[in-house]
This record gives structure tokens, sequence and C-alpha cells, in this order.
């Protein structure tokens, strides 16, 4: 793995979260409209209680796995987190930070630090060589 596939880990498993939350939240909605037909045929008006139970079941089930999955980005941040504390260079640390941290864009970074989108590119790359000594000595 280089170490920007390392570094982008966190932002794919905070993305997968917040797709997971926005499922849940329509099912949510999908699972509290109340509808009601109103026509004048006889009919049953009896519901399957089951499919309701199996809806809340399932909410529950994601929402688990939305736990688990900010149990795990929770994790994986708090080992970025020390890999890029031992990049030397402040500035290259910083826009590591707030890049695969913060989840930054690059023309929000350079605004931030006060340099061109140039140089925090060229930065970028100086931090991803350094992220590489790091990850290498790891193993």
């Amino acid at each position: 793995m280089t170490a920007k596939e390392y570094l982008k880990q966190a932002f794919h498993i905070d993305r997968r979260i917040n797709d997971k939350l926005e499922q849940i939240s329509s099912m949510r909605d999908l699972a509290t409209k109340a509808t009601s037909i109103i026509n004048d045929m006889p009919g049953s008006a009896t519901h399957d209680p089951h499919s309701m139970q199996e809806v809340i079941a399932k909410i529950i089930d994601d929402e688990e796995e939305v736990n688990a999955a900010i149990d795990r980005l929770v994790d994986l941040k708090r080992d970025i987190r020390h890999t890029i504390e031992q990049v030397p260079d402040e500035n290259e640390k910083m826009l590591l930070e707030q890049r695969y941290l913060s989840f930054k864009s690059w023309e929000r970074l350079a605004e931030d630090m006060n340099f061109s989108l140039r140089w925090v590119h060229i930065m970028h790359g100086r931090a991803l060589k350094a992220v590489e000594k790091i990850l290498s000595a790891k193993s």
C-alpha cells in the first residue's frame, strides 16, 4: 500500500459512513410514513406487523454497521495521526492533517496555509515521501 492509499483510507470510510447514514435516514422516513387510501371498497384492514418489524430490524442492523465503521474510522484516524506526527516538517505535517484527517480541498489548503496551489502540491509530494519512509520503517 502506498502512502497515499494509506492516508486516503479514512476518507473512504468516512464517505461510506455518510452514505450509510443517508440510507438509514431514508429507510426511517419510509418506515414512518403514514399513508392511507380511502375508497369505498370493503376490504381487509389487516396490516402485516412483521413487515414493520423487519424494517426496524434492518435499520438497527445498519446502525450497528455504522457504529462499527465509526469505531474503525476513529482507530484508523488515530493511527494516521500518529504516522503524520512523525513527519519532520511542520508545514507538511499540517498539510497532511488537514487533507487526510479533515478532508479539506486543495484550494482550501492553499488558502488556509497562505501558499500557492502549486506549492501545496509540491509540499504534498514531499510529505508523501516522508510518510513512505515512516511506513516502510514500520514493516
